[in-house]
């Protein structure tokens, strides 16, 4: 956050009339970190047994009722023993057959669970958690853990104590840097003050040869996260994707297929680039992507499955109170934040192909 002080010289010399001093609640809306020794942090409480209630309603479709699934993300609870709280270091950290490290094995502070989950969570409705809930919602995964009781209330007045208890509070240090050079810290190093490189671009290509070498990239995906493989099948692209990617392509697989194409949409331009940033903004774009299927299916996929179908209204109460079966085990999240008229935009935006 930039001081007032700078902000003002701005305005006189290089930024002249752009921008003003953030007023002190814009500053408090946005200052809401939480550092390990509790700076920050609001008053408030919450007891495991609510957390389990926001737990079951905005978590567990992602992470498992237990907080030990590995479907969508990878667990939060798993891989700790008493023995841990006790030393404050997580044994099974450096045991090769610990299949996979969950969250509590690996953080440090407890100040780092809720200054995460208040600030990020739920993964599609964001800073939507009050202090108390989030409060509740420590409790809970602390509890799933055995770190404190199955009724315990966690509150900013105890917290300071639980910290003494996490499994992991020993395991980490900062007193060195990212990496060691004959035994200093590669932040010693001098930095480069001449013949600076001005511009980097940054591309990859996979040639022709290797181009289907491993079959399909784009079935071997994770069925989760925001990165696709290519479509190792067809030629490349001729431009990176942009405005209309999505009608292109699909247009083009169907081509190739003998398919009917997917109708392009009777909006505008402007229009169909404000329906794609609020896809975007609403966390859509974080399940949904255009051709390849992440956590839920592609915007093609769904284009397709419901072409010629009068399923506007049924989507749209899906997207508002949540669901599943129909593409899977993976349920869709309720979305309540979102205004009904714009649901039914994003619905329709996607039924026509985007």
């Amino acid at each position: 956050m930039m001081s007032a002080s700078l902000v003002h010289a701005q305005d006189t010399s290089t930024y002249a009339g752009i921008g003003r001093v953030a007023t002190p609640a814009e500053v408090a809306a946005w200052d809401i970190d939480v550092r390990p020794d509790f700076k920050g942090l609001p008053k408030g409480s919450g007891t495991a047994d609510q957390g389990q209630q926001l737990w079951d309603a905005k978590c567990a479709s992602c992470h498992g009722t237990f907080g030990e699934s590995n479907e969508v993300f990878t667990p939060i609870v798993g891989g700790t023993t008493a023995k841990d709280i006790e030393t404050g270091r997580v044994a099974s950290l450096t045991d090769p057959n610990q299949p996979q490290r969950t969250t509590l094995m690996k953080v440090p502070t407890v100040s780092t669970l809720y200054d995460y989950i208040y600030r990020a969570m739920p993964w599609n409705a964001p800073r939507t958690l009050s202090a108390d809930d989030t409060y509740a919602l420590v409790a809970y995964i602390l509890a799933l853990g055995e770190i404190v009781p199955e009724d315990f209330t966690l509150s900013d007045q105890n917290i300071a104590q639980v910290q003494s208890r996490m499994p992991n509070r020993n395991g980490m240090t900062t007193q060195h840097g990212l990496w060691l050079a004959s035994g200093k810290p590669d932040v010693n190093a001098t930095a480069c003050m001449s013949n600076c490189v001005t511009e980097i671009k940054i591309t990859s290509s996979l040639p022709d040869f290797a181009r289907n070498a491993h079959e399909n990239l784009a079935e071997q995906n994770r069925i989760f996260g925001p990165y696709r493989g290519i479509d190792s099948t067809k030629p490349p692209l001729n431009a990176l994707p942009g405005q209309g990617y999505v009608t292109k392509i699909s247009s083009q697989l169907a081509s190739a297929s003998g398919q009917v194409a997917v109708t392009k949409p009777s909006s505008t331009a402007s229009d169909s680039a404000a329906l794609q940033q609020a896809f975007t903004k609403n966390n859509c774009a974080a399940c949904h992507a255009a051709t390849a299927k992440g956590v839920g299916p592609s915007i093609a996929d769904v284009a397709k499955k419901y072409k010629d179908q009068d399923v506007l209204a049924k989507l749209s109460a899906k997207v508002k109170n949540g669901g599943a079966g129909a593409w899977g085990a993976i349920p869709m999240p309720p979305h309540p934040q979102i205004p009904d008229a714009e649901i039914s935009q994003l619905v329709k935006w996607m039924l026509t192909g985007s």
